[in-house]
């Protein structure tokens, strides 16, 4: 079996597996058998994270992926046409981030054959989909290396992402009076009018190139006949700029505090800090040893931004100096997502030669 097919096979057996975020213990035991049959010892910590160290020369650098995927996660059936891998239409494909495993565990197959590799520490985390969790939880006190990759990122192989954003995760409750809604309306105090009121007057979407903002989940009322008086919101805000992730959450605290205002009804609000911004130098020893990789693969490397978050965040905050490498899926978190062949196979030899290029 060529080095190629093997990647492709690695993804799909991979791919046909259940990994819901929360669900990933047999996508763990998969994974870590194909580590123990690379020779690698692996290990769980209580959050279910996998840890390898791998020996080599050097100090050790961190190789990072998820096993888990959104829903629908359950029943995946990848289909392969035309050299690209889709799902088959009722869930997603789960190249998100399953195309990253894959990558890790054939680019580990070829740097171990050269027999020159360095060292690598492969952390593949669980819960990444519902706020990074994996992350937030993981044992850093079992971990040596001090710079890292995430092979998580949209985009043609060859992207260095360089600038990623903080996010605010932020929760409103908005309290307001029930009463009967035909028999005495005006007694109550309306917290979904005061909510719908609040999401209009505030800056949503798109606010400018690096910040975006989103109301994503509501939550309140108990019937028709009864003025509404809680409603729970969630929300979220991000920017690569800290100054202007801190002037948006506060448009939207102050359009939720003048609506409960002008309602009579009280709100409490909740916002905190998910995670920090990164932004690396383009000269910054990860982001050279990245660029030298993907250049002894054949590709011209891009310095990127991007808008979304990622466990290479949390590695940041724990000082970890890490990136994100595009691999080259598409249209993820739909049962549109695909990810050419060609683009795992790139994949994972960029994985190899970030473990064999001489630094």
């Amino acid at each position: 079996m060529s080095e190629s097919s093997q990647t492709l096979a690695t993804f799909l057996e991979l791919v046909r597996i259940d990994n819901p975020s929360g669900q990933e213990q047999a996508m763990a035991a998969a994974v870590r058998q194909r580590l123990d049959s690379l020779g690698i010892d692996s290990r769980q910590d209580t959050m279910g994270n996998i840890i390898a160290f791998v020996p080599g020369r050097g100090e050790p650098l961190l190789l990072n992926a998820h096993l888990d995927s959104v829903t629908p996660a359950t029943g995946k059936q990848p289909v392969v046409k035309h050299g690209i891998v889709r799902s088959a239409g009722e869930t997603v494909l789960g190249s998100d981030d399953l195309a990253g495993v894959a990558a890790i565990l054939e680019g580990l197959r070829g740097a171990l054959a050269t027999g020159r590799h360095r060292a690598a520490e492969v952390v593949l985390t669980v819960q990444e989909e519902i706020g990074l969790r994996g992350a937030r939880g993981l044992a850093y006190e079992q971990l040596r290396s001090r710079m890292g990759v995430a092979l998580d990122l949209n985009g043609e192989v060859g992207g260095i992402c360089v600038s990623a954003p903080a996010q605010d995760s932020i929760r409103v409750t908005i309290k307001g009076r029930a009463a009967h809604a035909g028999i005495a309306p005006e007694q109550g105090i309306d917290a979904i009018r005061v909510a719908a009121e609040a999401i209009m007057a505030m800056p949503l979407g798109r606010i400018d190139a690096e910040t975006t903002a989103n109301v994503g989940v509501i939550e309140g009322g108990a019937a028709t006949n009864i003025v509404p008086a809680l409603v729970s919101l969630k929300a979220e805000a991000r920017s690569r700029d800290e100054g202007k992730l801190d002037r948006q959450t506060a448009a939207m605290r102050d359009a939720f505090e003048r609506a409960a205002a002008r309602h009579g009804a009280e709100i409490e609000w909740h916002a905190e800090r998910a995670y920090g911004p990164i932004k690396m130098d383009a000269d910054a020893p990860i982001v050279t040893l990245c660029r030298k990789a993907v250049e002894a693969i054949g590709i011209e490397p891009r310095l990127v931004e991007t808008g979304g978050g990622s466990d290479v965040n949390i590695f940041n905050m724990h000082g970890i100096a890490a990136v994100n490498l595009s691999i080259g899926y598409r249209e993820i978190h739909s049962s549109n997502e695909h990810i050419a062949v060609a683009d795992l196979e790139q994949a994972a030899r960029l994985v190899e030669a970030l473990l064999t290029i001489e630094q």
